[in-house]
């Protein structure tokens, strides 16, 4: 991925000098559930034995978001000879401009999400983030959280490496934060209780599978302006999605595989919508919660 030399996003909070930050208590109710929350139930299901799926399933629960208190710590931008950091806030920045140009053109305003980078722990409007739980967006302060170590877990325990795989983590939950403007998210919450668990997993795989779409959108629209892919870039992002298919993990947890209870789609319907984003870069494209096969 050609991104050195490129425009670095502002709005990156570095909180990892600050400890763990534990102390704001409470699981993350009420968020949107990242790439990351699969990570930590597939290496949960390795350590204990558990189907990562019913790990998933716990971590993905209902509940309210509750009152947290936020960090006091002023917000500090990562060190300018930090690699990592700064390939992750180049790839904020190209979301930012992506998403600018497309809400401008539908005539609305896109309000920038802050990417956190944390190391251990750090409090949230949505709950006590963990790094445990690997990336993950929540709409109660509109920011992205990312302990960087989970790049680590992306390559060795996963097999997913390289940067443009990294670069569609980042993607993912800014489609989070997306769907969180556009107002998806809100009704999402809105069905919680409301409907089956059966239901409610059907409509979290849409959710999750159009974030992915969203994420194939911004590489449309950064490849066609910034033309910042490179040969193999393609096939990382779809390498990653595959390895956290629903399907995948279960298999990878020793069970059998149980469609009614994925939450974030098969690998194939991962894949498959990444590169509907990627090949249309249409934000109606990515409408999987109309689509008749997703």
């Amino acid at each position: 991925m050609k991104w050195e030399g490129n425009r670095e996003s502002d709005n990156v909070e570095d909180r990892r000098s600050g400890g763990s930050g534990f102390g704001g208590g409470g699981l993350l109710g009420g968020r949107s559930i990242g790439i990351g929350t699969i990570v930590v139930a597939l290496v949960g299901g390795w350590a204990l034995g558990i189907n990562p799926l019913t790990i998933l399933s716990l971590l993905s629960g209902g509940g309210a978001p509750s009152a947290q208190v936020q960090s006091q710590t002023p917000a500090q931008k990562p060190p300018a000879n930090d690699r990592m950091a700064s390939f992750v806030s180049t790839v904020l920045a190209d979301t930012e401009d992506v998403w600018t140009d497309l809400f401008a053109k539908s005539g609305s305003t896109y309000q920038k999400p802050r990417l956190v980078l944390f190391r251990g722990g750090t409090p949230t409007a949505c709950g006590q983030g963990q790094a445990a739980m690997g990336p993950f967006y929540c709409p109660g302060d509109q920011k992205v959280y990312i302990d960087l170590g989970f790049y680590e877990t992306l390559q060795n325990k996963l097999g997913a490496p390289g940067d443009f795989a990294q670069a569609y983590v980042i993607a993912h939950e800014v489609g989070h934060h997306v769907q969180n403007l556009l107002g998806i998210s809100a009704r999402m919450d809105r069905m919680r209780g409301r409907v089956s668990t059966a239901d409610y997993n059907i409509l979290s795989v849409k959710l999750e599978l159009q974030a992915d779409c969203f994420a194939g959108v911004w590489a449309n629209h950064a490849q066609s302006t910034r033309q910042i892919l490179e040969q193999g870039d393609v096939e990382e992002a779809m390498n990653a999605a595959a390895k956290i298919g629903d399907d995948a993990l279960q298999r990878s947890g020793g069970g059998v595989v149980v469609p009614e209870s994925f939450t974030h789609g098969t690998s194939a319907q991962r894949q498959r919508w990444f590169d509907t984003g990627l090949k249309n870069g249409s934000v109606k494209a990515c409408d999987t919660f109309s689509a008749r096969n997703l």
